[in-house]
């Protein structure tokens, strides 16, 4: 495929492959066999509980309930997050103040060519100070714009790269104790290069990365052998790793809802 073939004029890197060191991976429904009822693992001694239908059968899921809260500052807005301080009422245990980062939200692209090689850009990140390879990512921060619409956005800008295929993999909440973002990662598939004319001109960080195509098991691989350290990409490869080895059974329409998303 043009698009992933790095010759000597690609903007393309080669990179150090890293040996898969894990098992090949299940079909998802297998990997509640070993739990007994309720969640929680039986004796070893005895047979394996039958795999529940759904994960209702553990009673597991993320619920949306807010507590009643009041706005007492808002001591920093900046051009992307604000800072917030809350008072939260938690009943029987009291009430709390709480600062945290109000934050637009984002989008994560896993692209995957027809070879399922994924797309990793490194990218400086000043706030830790290193140069880390990643997903193609961005805000959402046009209002009221589809989340597919964003990603793809994002991946021409980022990747000169197009998507004629579109999946929900994962919807994440980074980091719930100091932040509200909420992040959804796309799978991308059948994929073309923008033309050069139509390529958008990369600046700031953006403007010295480099893309590189993986194969999906070594990026996986370089996730586990702690190489990669960005959490959504992370979360993205190893969730695709998962998609293949099921078939992609595990992926939803890109319209799913998602309770979490704010802008």
């Amino acid at each position: 495929m043009d698009l992933l073939n790095a010759g000597p004029e690609s903007q393309y890197e080669p990179y150090e492959p890293v040996e898969p060191r894990f098992p090949d991976t299940a079909p998802i429904e297998r990997v509640a066999e070993r739990w007994g009822p309720g969640g929680a693992p039986g004796p070893s001694s005895s047979p394996p509980a039958p795999a529940p239908t759904s994960s209702a059968a553990f009673g597991i899921a993320d619920v949306v309930s807010p507590r009643p809260a009041r706005r007492l500052d808002i001591p920093f807005q900046g051009r992307v997050v604000d800072m917030a301080v809350d008072q939260v009422d938690l009943g029987t245990a009291g009430v709390v103040r709480r600062e945290y980062t109000v934050h637009p939200g984002s989008v994560v692209v896993v692209a995957l060519d027809a070879e399922d090689n994924v797309l990793l850009l490194r990218q400086y990140r000043h706030p830790v100070g290193a140069y880390l390879w990643e997903l193609p990512a961005g805000l959402l921060d046009i209002d009221g714009e589809d989340p597919h619409v964003a990603a793809a956005r994002e991946l021409e800008e980022e990747a000169d790269v197009r998507a004629a295929r579109w999946d929900v993999l994962l919807d994440l909440l980074p980091t719930p104790g100091g932040s509200n973002e909420a992040v959804r990662v796309f799978l991308a598939r059948d994929l073309t290069p923008v033309p050069e004319h139509e390529r958008h001109t990369r600046e700031a960080e953006e403007a010295d990365m480099v893309a590189v195509p993986v194969p999906l098991e070594e990026a996986a691989a370089l996730a586990l052998a702690g190489r990669l350290h960005n959490g959504p990409s992370v979360a993205g490869i190893l969730a695709a790793a998962i998609g293949r080895a099921s078939s992609w059974r595990t992926v939803r329409p890109v319209d799913s809802p998602w309770e979490y998303r704010r802008n």
